[in-house]
């Protein structure tokens, strides 16, 4: 078994490195969607990128964003990598992805360098990420909520989807937009909004996602067959809805259907893994949305 980096003494420095130009990136993107919240922005989004990157006021506008966006997607990594480490899976600390996204970031990955001991170790790691990022994307919204204010209706050039969970809290913040209005997102709140729609995507219940650990573990006589039945489901929302999901149907055909066996394939799971399947199946209902981002009419 290889030894994490940790444990080999070097410093991890492509970690460090991407972790950095993902804070900036993200950041960058922030102090945009703050312009974009206080009706600042110009026209030419290339001159205000310029002006973003030559005034440090306004890159530091972006922190809010940036930091909550971070601190989920580094939650939602944590999970995964402090549980390998509780069962002695051999894996890499995160590594963050900059990308010129709206979010400014595609998220963040460990890598898992050895097989899991049996399907309860696998399923602890699968829905511990998840688990984590939810539980801190909730408060951003909630913050970001807060800071939000209403407008007057088709003012915004771009429109979120709402999961569950969104519209429950928007009615527990009181941010339900009334006739004529409607709700101009603070960038906390874009931000909690993106660690719904991250944990949605990671428990799709197919391959090696996280959802897909999770499925494995509970039903793994049929994983396969639920894996290509979501391919399935995706399809037609690919095309009715977001193309974004055909892109993941792409993806989930690259990687495979299908699962490994863990070392100890018929080792019995406890009863907490049962209801962690069930909290994991309540996040993706709170959390997923046939639209995510669309253009409005």
């Amino acid at each position: 078994m290889r030894r994490s980096y940790s444990r080999e003494g070097k410093f991890p420095w492509i970690h460090l490195i991407l972790f950095v130009l993902t804070f900036l990136s993200t950041s960058l993107v922030g102090a945009l969607l703050m312009q974009l919240f206080n009706n600042t922005i110009g026209e030419d989004l290339f001159l205000d990128i310029i002006g973003v990157i030559r005034s440090p006021a306004q890159w530091a506008s972006g922190l809010p964003f940036s930091i909550s966006i971070m601190t989920i997607l580094l939650a939602h990594e944590l999970g995964h990598y402090l549980t390998c480490l509780h069962y002695g899976i051999d894996a890499s600390l995160p590594y963050f992805i900059p990308a010129p996204t709206p979010m400014g970031s595609m998220g963040a990955f460990i890598r898992i360098r050895s097989p899991f001991p049996d399907r309860g170790s696998l399923l602890d790691v699968g829905i511990a990420g998840p688990i984590a990022g939810f539980v801190l994307a909730i408060p951003a919204l909630m913050i970001g909520l807060g800071l939000s204010r209403f407008q007057v209706a088709g003012a915004r050039v771009l429109n979120f989807g709402e999961p569950i969970a969104f519209k429950l809290l928007s009615i527990v913040m009181g941010k339900v937009p009334p006739a004529g209005m409607e709700l101009n997102w603070h960038p906390i709140t874009i931000a909690g909004w993106f660690g719904l729609l991250a944990t949605a995507l990671n428990l799709l219940p197919a391959g090696q996602l996280d959802g897909g650990h999770v499925t494995y573990a509970l039903f793994p006589l049929f994983h396969k067959r639920i894996s290509q039945l979501l391919v399935v489901v995706l399809t037609p929302l690919g095309i009715l809805f977001w193309h974004g999901w055909l892109v993941w149907v792409g993806l989930l055909l690259i990687i495979r259907l299908g699962h490994p066996i863990t070392m100890n394939n018929y080792a019995p799971l406890q009863r907490r893994h049962r209801h962690l399947g069930w909290i994991g199946l309540v996040m993706l209902i709170l959390c997923f949305m046939p639209s995510p981002l669309f253009i409005p009419d």
